[in-house]
């Protein structure tokens, strides 16, 4: 009898309470989706690097994500095993949001405002990324596969829930009278009150899902998911041929970079500071790439180990994440230069267009709110996908050219029908193509390589690309949109599991 048959049915607030924090979680990551492309700018970053500065929030995901899902898997504690780190991920993110968007008003030079914003901005997703991932984890640990897709819904439900908050709240300061307009390279106390409010919430709604989750016991856990995950041997059915062993080495690759400058970064400061004890200095390293190694080789056998839908919906996910980056990236320029004529960033026209995104964003998430519901209702699950993603292409091209901020309402809701089935649909192929193999909250986290790594090649050619289009921050919507069209094609490749 399959495990995943044994797990008792939830009540609605059972699996409510599961997800309710990430409604917290999500206003911290509305809040830096939508102003940090209008804060750096604001501190004097130029448009053709502005993609460059949003690197750092993929690259800390793909290290910080598989970190917290190996060593939750290996984690057993009187509050928890994935509890713990979704607490001190949410009281970090709480710390860094108040200090993020006052980058500016330190009476720094603009080279160190800069440096102190992408710090922060650093510290941010590393904590939100380590408060995020647990929610996932819960419902892979917790929730049987008849209630899988009604619970990832609800998260996606939640999720939008706390965008739409997000997104509204510089619009709502500067409706009732926060100034929405500050001196050069200083962050507008609309949006700075924003993020305080946002971190307040935050900590609240963690705090709720703290206090109602109950985890399991080791021995109950082991019961309803057949085998102790951290002592369970790779058994797949799918074999890893052509496309998936070549997803596996570009992968691990990326990987390898990002841990490697991670573990050279650490050691470089730790051997500076220890720069006198030099038999201390060598242990260290020795030390620190031994450890390394044994990270490359856990995540190689992992990822040699993954069943191909891990992969091909992987590969979705590149196009769909590839995309997304551009929306965030450009959606500030593109509306400031489409409806309000401007692209001084020292303009009223131009904080204006900020606050005004914010507003789309949210027309987003009410869209995505609409249609999380309906997703379940599809007795075909790839074709929900693919019809959602098709929808989204064609809102990310209709943004290029609507030159009245309140038409950008109807692509945006359209754009966000993506957004739903991107929170839903990709979690529940994985965790039903893994179910019962063990070693879920590791694979989740690996899995959140696919959302990163897509950023990061985003990220990076995005100044080549603006340049191609003729540096028209309109015209990267079009790439978005040709992204997520690539996305849904790649659909049917995708082996739906029934569990």
């Amino acid at each position: 009898m399959n495990c995943e048959l044994k797990k008792p049915d939830q009540s609605f607030w059972g699996l409510w309470n599961l997800s309710f924090g990430f409604f917290g979680v999500q206003i911290a990551y509305a809040l830096q989706s939508a102003n940090i492309s209008r804060i750096f700018a604001t501190l004097g970053a130029d448009p053709h690097s502005l993609s460059y500065f949003w690197i750092l929030p993929p690259l800390m995901g793909i290290i910080v994500q598989p970190i917290v899902g190996s060593c939750s898997d290996k984690t057993w504690t009187r509050w928890g095993r994935r509890i713990p780190y979704l607490f001190i991920g949410a009281a970090a993110a709480v710390l860094v949001m108040c200090l993020l968007p006052n980058a500016g008003s330190f009476g720094m030079a603009v080279s160190t405002a800069m440096i102190f914003g992408l710090v922060a901005l650093m510290f941010l997703d590393t904590s939100i990324n380590m408060a995020m991932q647990p929610f996932k984890m819960l419902v892979g640990d917790m929730v049987n596969e008849k209630q899988k897709a009604k619970a990832y819904s609800i998260q996606s439900f939640l999720c939008n829930a706390g965008s739409l908050v997000g997104f509204v709240f510089p619009f709502f300061f500067a409706f009732i009278g926060i100034a929405n307009t500050a001196p050069k390279g200083i962050v507008p106390d609309s949006v700075i009150y924003s993020f305080y409010v946002g971190a307040a919430i935050l900590i609240l709604c963690v705090l709720y899902t703290v206090s109602k989750v109950k985890e399991w016991e080791p021995v109950e856990f082991e019961t309803y998911n057949g085998a102790k995950e951290e002592k369970k041997d790779f058994k797949y059915k799918d074999e890893l041929k052509g496309m998936h062993l070549v997803g596996a080495y570009m992968f691990y690759l990326i990987f390898f970079l990002c841990l490697s400058g991670l573990f050279i970064i650490v050691n470089f400061i730790y051997l500076i500071i220890n720069i006198r004890k030099k038999s201390e200095g060598n242990l260290i390293w020795q030390i620190f790439f031994g450890k390394l190694f044994k990270t490359f080789a856990w995540v190689y056998n992992m990822l040699r180990n993954a069943p191909s839908t891990f992969w091909k919906v992987g590969l979705v996910q590149f196009f769909c994440w590839f995309a997304f980056m551009y929306m965030w990236t450009y959606t500030n320029g593109t509306v400031a230069a489409n409806c309000w004529g401007t692209t001084d960033v020292t303009s009223a026209g131009y904080q204006s267009a900020g606050n005004w995104v914010g507003i789309l964003f949210a027309v987003q998430a009410i869209g995505s709110v609409i249609w999380a519901p309906i997703l379940p209702k599809f007795s075909n699950r790839k074709m929900a996908y693919a019809a959602s993603l098709l929808l989204g292409g064609v809102g990310f091209v209709w943004c290029a050219f609507v030159h009245d901020p309140y038409l950008l309402f109807i692509p945006f809701l359209l754009i966000g029908c993506a957004w739903a089935a991107m929170l839903a649909m990709p979690f529940t192929f994985v965790t039903n193509a893994l179910q019962g193999y063990g070693h879920m909250g590791a694979y989740l986290g690996l899995f959140n390589g696919t959302i990163c790594i897509p950023q990061i090649v985003a990220a990076s050619v995005g100044g080549i690309i603006l340049g191609m289009v003729g540096s028209v921050q309109s015209h990267m919507m079009i790439v978005a949109g040709v992204s997520l069209a690539l996305g849904a094609l790649a659909v049917p490749l995708i082996k739906d599991v029934k569990a």
